[in-house]
């Protein structure tokens, strides 16, 4: 019932709408019939028959509003259960009472049990292991969108049974939301499956799925640690790429066995529909392009050869992704033999092998003689198109005709059997399926695989004397070259993967001697790990094993040597790469080296979260960011800055996806970015420079200059190191650079950090110095020097291709007069004052743009790139296609953008890729003070260095321009202002 539920009322004095309608009513009965009204109302609603109520005695006390009992209490209704009250609420407003419950998720994975039935049984997978033989570990490279993740997708095809779609476009190495979204792969996935070659073989193979992306080319570096082979996947219409070349120079530089794909055939035949002898000319000109690469990097004809790659070597594929289908010659050549001899069965059998060899190149068949011909035949063609492309495009060309019945007397000839049902499948299905029924399983694939890929018994001798830091003749680097499951544990980790519930990492090594076990205990040796410096080392247990397969791993106990593990347990001790030996191995322990990338870091951001209160949360997610991304660097500024630097602005925003979403579920508010300077010099210091120690018994005289060309790249690629022997590298700077003897022998260090594009030469003369005491504190002044190359003067960016020399010293005999605290800081503070003396100038990264467009817009990329400080380099029509390919370099500080504005210039027509090249100066003097920089106004050219650096100062909390005090000692100001010469004409 209602509280104020109306009264009843007579419906014969009532109308429809509640007007009284009844007889009229004296004046006097309308205060009493009002009175009765409200009295029969109060009845009503008082007296209900459903509520009975107990009058209790009535009592005249004052009962407090507070005090009143209007509903019974907890415990009387419920007298068993426990009552608790909360008296104060300490949960935030913004906190839902029931939270719900959230499972962060890494990308998409199965379930283990929900894992899907493959061809092969897992048992069998892992008993494979154990026989080193028959195991492969390949990296699948290539450039963007060429194909590589469908490919492995059609061997994932093959050998998984879970009611597989052949036309539904999933791929199992696509396990990121993120990836899915973008349709590109920006993590290397790692794959290992069973597959039979041609003679039904079994081979255990890993794979390892690459991004195509070159600001994800650090994937690809972490990925050929730890193969012996690249099988790179080419797109045959697009041709070599900018990546494509990058990475074929670093397979070669690691040592790695190279397989080629020429991957989308099919385009050649249905989108650009060129003639089979037109198609044969495409195909060999994409193969020369490819060889004459692998010349220019080996610049030796027998080198080059031994690595040439040709379909009659059997290291070349041929295949349509998409298509689903792949062959070899050997596999081609197997189809015409098998039936051949089927039908032939008097005649001799033909070899497969022997016919494969004469399917490529300039070879003839004569019809008439029957034989194979090096010479032209009139009206003969050569037989890779007589005898390969002609049957490809009659087979393509009779599936998306709209006769069935000539395409089911074409399948019945070439032995294929199709249903009625299949036949009446659209154009796109049934073409798939005819090529995937014709060409079967990828068997070529595997023997091309197997027959050029060494097996990890094979390459393990070459593979340790390319990655072991160590001495060759050590007890650990013999064990890794017989790559024994019996030997001592070793393990080269070189990536990270999140778990699904981004709680730990999984580890990503490769055993390369021992057998590792769950729950053993191990050392986890780190990338600063060194016999006289053991800080970097801790001991771990290994918590869990498994056998990566994309979307889901197999868990074993155990994994010998010659494979790839992920590995639980030691994630909290390694940072990028590390090695893992047993606690108690009975060697000296050395690590494997560090991973060298073949692009730099150069674009940063700065990160902070949106509610200050949750920087922990921001930090844990930085620490895990660095951890995923091996090229990836975070860094926090003198200002408080929190920055990230990536190689370009994708990598950047993946990174920023992973911080936001993956790891830490926070708002994080991010700069524009910018990009990291370097700073050099282009003159010979004008002054000799001197800086005294605090307790004036030690003084430093320094003098600075440009290197030569080449020497900054020589070092940084490994060309040259201080490892060497003094006397190659004496004899590297004499024969390559022409330096004088006494400055080749007399180097004493590359830096920053020994590796770094700067050189320390000490040119002191014995009959000037005592040069036993200078090298007394020759550590110290190297330290300096790090320190001065590590930040330099101008805006603490890194000092680039500076050779400094050290032309007088004086050095106290005492050595408490000459420690550490005294020689370290004035060895910085003379360098720096060498270097403001010889002309410093900024430098800035440069980017090498690869656009591919039709010719009508190469007039709007002109003009979009001139707009950037962009100047071309190369502009030339790409063969068998209609497009152009334009080169140029654009500054990476100007390139923000670019790829967007380009689109819109071209409606969407052109297409780029940018990868870091080279440094260039920037124009302008950075201590020019006559230049008035304008806010809120782009700087005119020569104002450009200036402009970058004293922005560069704000924004790190730096005073606005260098202060000489700083970096002069008073005594040198104090003699240049004698002599009469302005500083300013120096800096």
């Amino acid at each position: 019932f209602h509280l104020f539920a109306p009264a009843p009322m007579d419906e014969d004095l009532y109308d429809e709408f509640g007007t009284y309608i009844g007889p009229d009513i004296d004046d006097d009965s309308d205060s009493a019939s009002y009175e009765d009204d409200w009295r029969a109302r109060e009845e009503h609603v008082m007296e209900p028959e459903t509520m009975i109520v107990e009058q209790e005695p009535h009592s005249s006390a004052i009962v407090l509003h507070e005090d009143k009992k209007y509903y019974p209490d907890a415990e009387e209704v419920y007298p068993d259960a426990e009552v608790l009250v909360q008296e104060e609420d300490t949960q935030a407003l913004s906190e839902p009472i029931v939270k719900p419950i959230k499972v962060k998720k890494a990308g998409l994975s199965y379930k283990p049990e929900n894992f899907p039935p493959t061809t092969f049984s897992k048992e069998y997978m892992v008993e494979m292991m154990r026989t080193p033989h028959l195991v492969r570990c390949v990296s699948i490279v290539g450039h963007l969108h060429h194909g590589k993740t469908s490919f492995v997708q059609t061997l994932v095809d093959q050998t998984h049974t879970d009611d597989v779609n052949i036309f539904k476009e999933v791929k199992y190495t696509d396990t990121r939301f993120d990836e899915r979204e973008r349709g590109m792969s920006i993590k290397a996935t790692p794959m290992s499956l069973v597959l039979p070659d041609s003679r039904g073989k079994s081979f255990l193979v890993h794979f390892l799925d690459t991004p195509g992306h070159v600001n994800f080319s650090d994937e690809v570096t972490a990925s050929l640690r730890l193969s012996d082979g690249a099988v790179i996947v080419l797109d045959v219409v697009e041709g070599v790429m900018i990546n494509t070349e990058r990475l074929l120079r670093h397979a070669l530089q690691e040592g790695l066995s190279i397989s080629l794909v020429l991957n989308k055939i099919d385009r050649l035949v249905l989108e650009l529909k060129l003639p089979p002898q037109d198609a044969y000319y495409k195909i060999k000109h994409v193969l020369d392009s490819v060889n004459q690469i692998i010349l220019d990097f080996f610049q030796d004809e027998e080198k080059a050869f031994e690595h040439k790659l040709s379909p009659e070597r059997g290291n070349v594929l041929f295949a349509s992704a998409t298509g689903g289908w792949s062959f070899s010659l050997p596999t081609y050549a197997q189809i015409y033999t098998n039936r051949y001899n089927r039908f032939a069965k008097s005649k001799k059998p033909v070899d497969s092998r022997a016919f494969a060899k004469r399917l490529w190149g300039d070879k003839y068949f004569d019809r008439d003689t029957r034989r194979f011909s090096n010479q032209p035949i009139p009206g003969a063609q050569r037989t890779f198109v007589e005898f390969v492309l002609e049957p490809l495009y009659k087979l393509y060309s009779h599936s998306v005709s709209e006769s069935r019945e000539e395409l089911k007397e074409l399948l019945r000839e070439v032995g294929v059997s199709m249903t009625k049902e299949e036949l009446q499948l659209d154009v796109k299905p049934l073409v798939k399926l005819v090529m995937i029924r014709f060409f079967g399983d990828a068997t070529g694939f595997v023997d091309m695989i197997t027959e050029n890929v060494p097996s990890p018994e094979a390459a393990a001798q070459r593979k340790v004397e390319h990655t072991f830091s160590g001495p060759m003749n050590c007890e650990m680097a013999l064990a890794a070259s017989k790559c024994s499951s019996s030997g001592p544990l070793i393990v080269h980790v070189s990536k990270f993967y999140p778990d699904d519930t981004v709680t730990y990492f999984n580890a990503l090594g490769r055993v390369m001697s021992g057998t590792l076990q769950i729950g053993q205990n191990v050392k986890v040796l780190g990338e600063h790990y060194s016999l006289e410096d053991e800080e970097d080392m801790t001991l771990q247990v290994i918590e869990g094993l498994s056998i990566g397969e994309g979307m889901y791993t197999i868990d074993v106990d155990n994994v010998p040597a010659g494979n790839w593990v992920l590995i639980k347990g030691i994630d909290a001790s390694i940072v990028k790469t590390g090695t893992i030996v047993s606690d108690r191995a009975p060697f000296d322990s050395y690590i494997f080296r560090p991973l060298r990338f073949n692009t730099l870091s150069v674009v940063k951001i700065a990160v902070e979260p949106l509610n200050p209160s949750e920087l922990p949360k921001m930090l844990d997610g930085i620490r895990k960011i660095n951890k995923t991304y091996p090229l990836c660097t975070t860094k926090v500024e003198e200002s408080g800055e929190h920055v990230i630097l990536g190689t370009g602005e994708i990598y950047l925003d993946s990174v920023m996806y992973d911080l936001r979403k993956t790891f830490t579920e926070i708002e994080v508010k991010v700069s524009d970015p910018v990009v990291t300077f370097c700073e050099t010099v282009v003159e010979t210091s004008s002054l000799k420079c001197f800086a005294e120690t605090p307790n004036k018994e030690n003084k430093l005289t320094m003098i600075a200059q440009p290197l030569e060309p080449g020497i900054a790249e020589d070092i940084e690629n490994e060309r040259v190191s201080m490892k060497w022997e003094k006397k190659d590298i004496r004899n590297f700077f004499q024969e390559k650079y022409q330096w004088d003897i006494l400055s080749a022998r007399n180097i004493w260090a590359f830096g920053p950090d020994s590796t770094g594009p700067n050189i320390l030469v000490n040119d002191c003369l014995p009959s000037e110095v005592n040069i036993s005491l200078l090298n007394t504190v020759k550590d110290h002044v190297v330290q300096g020097f790090d320190w001065a190359a590590r930040e330099g003067p101008l805006c603490e960016e890194p000092i680039r291709n500076v050779k400094f020399e050290i032309v007088h010293a004086s050095i106290a005999s005492e050595p408490i007069l000459r420690a550490g605290n005294q020689i370290i800081p004035t060895s910085r503070r003379v360098a720096y004052s060498a270097f403001l003396t010889a002309k410093p100038r900024l430098m800035e990264p440069i980017y090498l743009v690869d656009i591919i467009s039709p010719p009508d817009t190469i007039t709007a990329i002109y003009n979009v790139l001139s707009r950037r400080r962009g100047h071309i380099i190369e502009e030339k029509k790409k063969e068998g296609s209609p497009f152009y390919t334009v080169r140029a370099y654009i500054p990476v500080i100007d390139s923000f953008g670019f790829e967007t504005d380009m689109r819109a210039h071209s409606q969407g027509q052109a297409f780029c890729v940018s990868v870091f090249h080279h440094w260039d100066i920037v124009p302008g003097d950075p201590l020019d003070r006559s230049i008035i920089l304008r806010p809120l106004e782009d700087a005119p050219t020569p104002h450009l260095a200036r402009d970058f650096m004293v922005k560069t100062r704000r924004r790190k909390g730096l005073s606005e321009d260098v202060s000489r005090n700083k970096f002069f000692d008073e005594d040198l100001l104090a003699r240049i202002e004698s002599m009469g010469i302005d500083l300013n004409s120096y800096m």
